[in-house]
């Protein structure tokens, strides 16, 4: 198979590798089942797992001639109370529970807590959730060394069991000295996309960005109240965003996730930001063959709603039915997207144009492919960025991404609409309309006799500088001579 045929649907799949999933074969048919994109987690999984996996998905690239994307999790700060002395207790509603800095095995009226920026922030009167949320405390009064609650919901609690502060901003560094060695190994192994965790505020993507030195694309995952809260400016600092709704919905009532994941996605589409929804999409799948229907309902109002991709996280990290999930996924995105009112739905969100050249010309792309019915846009592209734009207007026809550079053409993967290709540079207009022409039909994007629109910047090779848009029609004989 000399070229991998685009797909078939616009949304893409990012799917979690893991136990269940970290063999050549597994991983291949992953990709033919429809994954688009692989997330490492790097919290779970040694070192040589994952570079095997990285080494298997490149092979992938050499054999279906189309680059494939790969995310970098990174773990983020991990908040843990201390260990109990008969390693499990029970907290009861209504009694005094201690969280404090003596390192001795804990009881059922106290356990140590070693994080003295929970201390710091504390004033009283805050929640502490433990164990996901399942139990929670209120602090009726804090000093530097001595939390003192009121259990409000009780139950078993365990050693090393999870803290969530979620009323206040921890002081915290959203990096750790674990994901700086992560994130120093994902790029040495060429990742394209770094996903940071507990992102709280636009300053936590600060390290990670210089730490990157322009190497892979940087990804906030949304999962704390107090991102939400400074959205747009964390937008500002980031390439794209995760809704994250595991973490979230620890932190917040689960009624509320639902109208969040909607105003994350529509802030993301509005600042031309990939967006991505993940966390329990196909839950039952891990030991199911098929999911439930408000698992597909959930899946499908991602889609409705405009996300550029859909995650796969222990459907496919640990699950018995790996393959069948990334099937399912994409069974479901294939339905919505033949929806005679899918394109309606996702205009509902406006997506204004900056004032630049580059935005201007992707929106008038847009307008150009309905009023001459053309096939497929094509962008050459430097950076990406291009494509970006032209992928936030969610066109009703495939986007064709040519760009010199490897790096790039991956980093597309996430890219809602776009099908990218590593191809030679171009010298002038007239090798530009053709090359344009001649992969639109190589890849099945175009036949002879329709209309292309094309956008590129002049000068050719010039980051940041689209400026030309041109309709062409494609003819038979494009491909002759031309292997």
């Amino acid at each position: 198979m000399p070229y991998f045929p685009p797909r078939a649907r616009k949304v893409r799949i990012l799917a979690t590798l893991g136990p269940a999933s970290s063999d050549a074969e597994t991983i291949r048919s992953l990709f033919l089942a429809g994954a688009d994109a692989f997330r490492l987690n790097m919290s779970h999984g040694a070192r040589a797992d994952h570079a095997a996996n990285i080494g298997y998905i490149r092979a992938l690239e050499e054999e279906f001639k189309r680059p494939t994307t790969i995310l970098a999790d990174l773990q983020g700060p991990k908040l843990r109370i201390g260990s109990f002395a008969d390693n499990l207790v029970t907290l009861r509603v209504g009694e005094v529970f201690v969280l404090d800095r003596d390192p001795a095995p804990g009881t059922s009226r106290r356990v140590t807590l070693p994080h003295p920026e929970i201390y710091a922030a504390l004033s009283g009167g805050e929640r502490l959730l433990l164990d996901d949320g399942r139990l929670v405390l209120r602090v009726r009064s804090v000093s530097d060394d001595r939390i003192e609650t009121v259990v409000e919901i009780g139950g078993p609690l365990s050693n090393r069991k999870g803290v969530n502060v979620p009323d206040v901003v921890l002081p915290l560094a959203a990096m750790t000295d674990k994901d700086r060695d992560d994130l120093s190994f994902a790029l040495e192994m060429g990742c394209d996309w770094i996903a940071l965790s507990f992102v709280q505020r636009p300053e936590d993507l600060v390290e990670a960005r210089v730490l990157m030195g322009g190497r892979g694309a940087l990804m906030a995952k949304i999962e704390k109240p107090a991102a939400v809260q400074c959205l747009n400016a964390i937008l500002e600092q980031a390439d794209g965003v995760m809704v994250a709704r595991g973490d979230l919905g620890v932190e917040l009532p689960p009624q509320a996730v639902p109208p969040l994941q909607k105003q994350i996605v529509a802030a993301a589409r509005r600042m031309g930001r990939p967006v991505v929804v993940a966390t329990q999409m196909l839950e039952s799948m891990v030991k199911a063959p098929t999911p439930t229907r408000a698992e597909v309902s959930d899946v499908a109002t991602a889609v409705y709603d405009g996300a550029d991709a859909i995650m796969l996280s222990a459907e496919t990290a640990v699950g018995d039915h790996v393959r069948e999930a990334v099937l399912m996924m994409d069974n479901i995105a294939r339905s919505v997207e033949a929806d005679a009112g899918y394109l309606d739905r996702l205009h509902f969100t406006e997506t204004r144009p900056e004032p630049t050249a580059a935005d201007a010309l992707a929106e008038a792309a847009e307008g150009i492919v309905k009023t001459l019915q053309a096939s497929v846009i094509v962008s050459f592209t430097s950076s990406g960025s291009t494509a970006r734009r032209v992928s936030r207007e969610r066109p009703q026809t495939p986007i064709l991404a040519l760009t010199p550079y490897a790096e790039i053409a991956r980093r597309m993967g996430l890219l809602w609409g776009v099908h990218a290709i590593r191809t030679g540079e171009i010298e002038n207009f007239e090798q530009m309309i053709a090359k344009g022409c001649r992969m639109a039909m190589r890849h099945g994007l175009a036949a002879g006799g329709d209309r292309i629109v094309v956008l590129a910047g002049v000068p050719f090779g010039t980051s940041g500088s689209t400026n030309v848009i041109h309709v062409a029609q494609v003819r038979g004989d494009e491909l002759e001579g031309r292997r």
